[in-house]
């Protein structure tokens, strides 16, 4: 099994872009994955259903498909400029199999490393994130490109409460 960490901070809304950035480090057995300012908003409904589903990254998905979205992308909000993609799995015995992904278009994508995580230590610091984002956006003239991302998030939280 493998340890993860996975911590956002230093939030900020970029107005005219309307996106929420980042600091994010997501680190899986003292090896580094991602530790760079990155637009979080996008991705954070996939990273939040990927708690209690399989989740399946395509960087070239619509708004509409927020499912498919990569859990961090590019700091000017486009999945289709740079993501980090990543494949959720849940496995048996409480683990969640963590694949990440090289995406083409087109093609099929490249699977790079897979990890084993507990889902439990999972989801807690996906819930975290996503509790500090609804409480960053708390009084923010924030207007999504995706416009349900804050209602959408709230949900997610509920339906995960009890993990």
């Amino acid at each position: 099994m493998s340890e993860l960490v996975l911590k956002y901070s230093g939030w900020g809304h970029d107005a005219d872009l309307q996106v929420i950035h980042a600091d994010v480090l997501m680190e899986i057995d003292g090896e580094v994955l991602i530790d760079e300012p990155m637009c979080v908003d996008v991705g954070l409904p996939a990273l939040l259903l990927s708690i209690v589903e399989d989740v399946e990254p395509d960087r070239w998905a619509e708004a509409s498909e927020w499912h498919r979205v990569p859990f961090v992308i590019c700091g000017c909000g486009d999945p289709e400029c740079r993501g980090y993609s990543f494949r959720v799995r849940h496995r048996e015995g409480g683990l969640l199999e963590l694949t990440e992904l090289d995406e083409r278009q087109g093609r099929s994508p490249r699977e790079l490393d897979s990890y084993l995580i507990p889902r439990a230590q999972y989801a807690a610091q996906v819930r975290a994130i996503g509790e500090q984002f609804l409480r960053f956006t708390e009084g923010l003239d924030y207007r999504p490109y995706y416009a349900d991302t804050v209602k959408t998030v709230k949900e997610l939280l509920q339906r995960t409460v009890s993990i």
